[in-house]
């Protein structure tokens, strides 16, 4: 039996805006199995961001409910349980790529993080970048380095958002088979919400959402 590391029922999360009440995420209901590979795509403004903020347990859903089964409590997912990659690279301006990258092993109160964090960059071909300052990256390297970032404490759902937005369409294509492969081998879940069916055709899953709510949820 699949081991369930998410599990979501009746999912709301609704924002004040001035006078009125905005629903970014509808009524959502779902499971995110271990090994699972699963795409959110929709346009821009259907709630893609702020479904993988709930899932990360970065938010708070405004009712409906959401669990960690697989991974435990929402105090104890980041860094060591899931990895997260934002839509913008964030990295910190004063840290180096490998510094940037080993933050979370180093958070975790985990070992070797300097070994790790290369060994991460090197998953995804910037280990040469490793002693760069992120204001001398461009905009696809600080991605790649993001996303190193994300897989280094070998964590068991990563979840990205638009990933490969800042790269052409090679270098998209390959951070996302590195990231499969990484995933595949790690026995991790992925969660990847994009704009491009290129991406999402290469995920088991594809959840299509509009106006907060899924359209669909199927294979592939």
């Amino acid at each position: 039996m699949a081991k369930i590391l998410v599990m979501a029922a009746d999912l709301w999360r609704s924002f004040q805006r001035e006078r009125s009440v905005v629903s970014a995420v509808r009524g959502c209901s779902f499971r995110i199995n271990a090994g699972e590979t699963v795409a959110i795509i929709g346009p821009s403004g259907c709630g893609k961001t702020t479904l993988l903020n709930l899932i990360a347990g970065l938010d708070r859903p405004s009712s409906g409910r959401i669990e960690w089964p697989g991974l435990g409590p929402p105090d104890a997912l980041r860094p060591g349980r899931i990895g997260v990659v934002f839509q913008s690279a964030n990295l910190i301006p004063a840290l180096t790529a490998v510094e940037n990258v080993k933050l979370p092993v180093l958070l975790g109160h985990g070992t070797k993080a300097e070994a790790r964090a290369l060994a991460a960059l090197a998953t995804f071909g910037v280990e040469a970048l490793a002693a760069k300052l992120p204001e001398y990256l461009s905009g696809g390297q600080a991605e790649r380095i993001a996303v190193a970032r994300a897989i280094v404490t070998n964590p068991q759902l990563i979840v990205a958002d638009e990933p490969t937005g800042q790269l052409d369409e090679a270098a998209g294509s390959m951070l996302v088979d590195r990231l499969l492969a990484w995933g595949r081998q790690s026995g991790s879940a992925i969660v990847i919400a994009t704009h491009d069916e290129r991406v999402a055709a290469k995920m088991d899953h594809v959840w299509r959402m509009l106006h907060g709510k899924f359209e669909c949820m199927g294979a592939r």
